[in-house]
């Protein structure tokens, strides 16, 4: 029968500084190694199976001689019963490593589907848009919370607050909540329901914002206003005015022109290629450039300096600000609403224009327009572009412009 330990105290125990392994008894197989660092750490020696092994108790004194004594007898108690307690020490670890490598916070979550999808993104801002809507309507509330967390009731506490108030935005929203716990599902971090999915899931609960929200369409002039409204703007000095000069003879977005660069234009050609990171669907879209135009880019160029046609006072891209500053300073007013027009709003003007006033047909002004074609007779129509039926548009709409405004300017 071996030798059992003397019973020590916890004086004795605080006492043993040799290096080595020393029985401290109360436990069978109990012992305080010490190393030659001074370092004291609690082994339990014992025999599983047909081998010895030694376990680890924790570290003294941050673990004391009862903690210590409590632990053998615990483990002795498991190895009675015919258990690893190292292997399930082990695998009990794993679990916990595991489970911690499957948590992120829906920020965290968020930030990874983002940098995921960045290739998809035609530029920069939007890339950026994407992650701001999320930074400041969902992570204020749900930011912190772990992706596996996320229900239904938290999904609408991010949106109830704007979902009638701001409809647009809260759509956004909720589509990027989707794309984001999707992405977690995918990623493993969640499993079960999607709870930010519209159909059969939150369109049950809340209310349909295309049925409480009336769509508000941009205020535009009626097309025979066009004439006496450019007039008014050729009067206009700055940057701002000779931008919205150039929207006007080509139909083009506030966007697509305020980052249009030299290199773009073909004058030759009388060709403006917007590339398709620029657009709005995503494709090359070229432009048509008629009398007028060609004009006044002939002008800006021996004016403006830098990559850009129309750039900012102190260098770079002029703002949008800074195009819709000339239609507030000017005050026409749409006659339907009262309200006062905006940049954007001269490509409707052109395109009730082309309908009343021109026998072309609708695809040929919905391709100046760049809209996206979503029937398979607009596709159809899109493969040549139709530049030339284009061309002899827009040199109708330039003629009908200057002829009437030429007439009206001092």
């Amino acid at each position: 029968m071996p030798k059992r330990a003397k019973e020590l105290s916890a004086v004795e125990v605080r006492r043993i500084q040799k290096p080595g392994l020393h029985a401290v008894g109360g436990v069978a197989g109990l012992h305080l190694r010490v190393t030659a660092t001074g370092a004291s750490t609690w082994i339990l020696r014992a025999k599983l199976g047909s081998k010895r092994r030694d376990f680890g108790l924790g570290p003294y004194p941050d673990v004391s001689l009862g903690q210590a004594r409590e632990r053998a007898r615990e483990l002795k108690d498991q190895i009675w019963q015919g258990r690893d307690p190292i292997a399930e020490r082990q695998a009990a670890k794993a679990e916990l490593q595991a489970q911690q490598a499957r948590e992120l916070t829906f920020a965290e979550a968020a930030r990874k589907c983002h940098q995921a999808k960045v290739p998809e993104f035609k530029n920069a801002h939007s890339a950026k848009i994407w992650l701001t809507r999320l930074e400041n309507h969902a992570f204020p509330v749900i930011g912190h919370i772990n992706v596996h967390e996320i229900d239904l009731a938290l999904v609408r506490k991010v949106l109830d607050p704007i979902w009638l108030e701001k409809p647009e935005t809260a759509s956004r929203v909720r589509q990027y909540m989707e794309a984001v716990l999707t992405w977690a599902m995918v990623s493993g971090y969640r499993e079960g329901e999607n709870p930010a999915r519209w159909q059969g899931n939150l369109k049950e609960v809340m209310p349909n914002p295309r049925k409480t929200h009336k769509v508000q369409h941009q205020p535009a002039l009626p097309w025979d206003q066009a004439p006496a409204f450019l007039v008014e703007v050729r009067k206009q000095n700055g940057i701002g005015a000779r931008a919205l000069e150039f929207i006007i003879y080509t139909a083009a977005r506030s966007g697509e022109v305020r980052g249009a660069r030299w290199e773009e234009v073909d004058f030759e050609q009388r060709l403006w290629t917007i590339p398709g990171d620029r657009m709005k669907g995503g494709k090359p879209h070229q432009v048509p450039l008629n009398d007028a135009a060609v004009g006044l880019l002939q002008k800006q160029a021996h004016i403006t300096e830098g990559p850009w046609l129309f750039t900012a006072p102190r260098g770079g891209v002029i703002s949008d600000a800074t195009i819709s500053k000339v239609t507030k300073k000017l005050g026409w007013k749409e006659p339907s609403s009262g309200r006062v027009i905006v940049p954007h709003g001269m490509r409707s003007t052109f395109k009730d224009w082309a309908r009343n006033c021109t026998s072309y047909s609708d695809e040929v002004s919905e391709l100046q327009l760049a809209h996206v074609h979503d029937s398979a007779t607009r596709a159809a129509y899109a493969r040549d572009g139709l530049l030339e039926q284009r061309r002899q548009l827009m040199a109708q709409w330039a003629c009908f412009l200057r002829c009437s405004a030429d007439a009206n300017m001092p």
